[in-house]
């Protein structure tokens, strides 16, 4: 079900180091584009500060990111305040109520640093 959801482009694979084990580790989750940022960047945020994939981002912030028949290198780079909260209502607006447990844990831009298929 997540490769569905991932190759139609509605949410992003992001493969990070685990912070512990140094394995590869992937999550599914959602984004929102950061019309803001640097082009073919990313919006993502996690609902606690506990949330394992964030963690691994902020150990290790070189990641994959999947999207849709998309691949690339990027950098993890956490979210200023305010850039924060407009990633939190981007994604409460894409994704609807299930996302309003967002804004507990941290955001991240995902940089492309390398586009590699398309």
């Amino acid at each position: 079900m997540e490769d569905e959801l991932v190759a139609s482009g509605r949410f992003v694979r992001i493969e990070a180091r685990g912070e512990r084990t140094g394995l590869a580790r992937r999550v599914t989750v959602g984004f929102v584009e950061d019309d803001e940022g640097p082009p073919g960047a990313l919006l993502v945020a996690a609902g606690s500060s506990d949330t394992a994939w964030a963690r691994n981002l902020v150990a290790d912030p070189a990641c994959r990111v999947r999207i849709g028949d998309r691949s690339f290198d990027a950098v993890a780079e956490p979210l200023e305040p305010a850039e924060h909260a407009r990633a939190i209502r981007g994604l409460i607006l894409r994704y609807g109520t299930p996302a309003e447990g967002l804004g507990h844990g941290p955001s991240f831009r995902l940089r492309p640093v390398a586009e590699s298929t398309r």
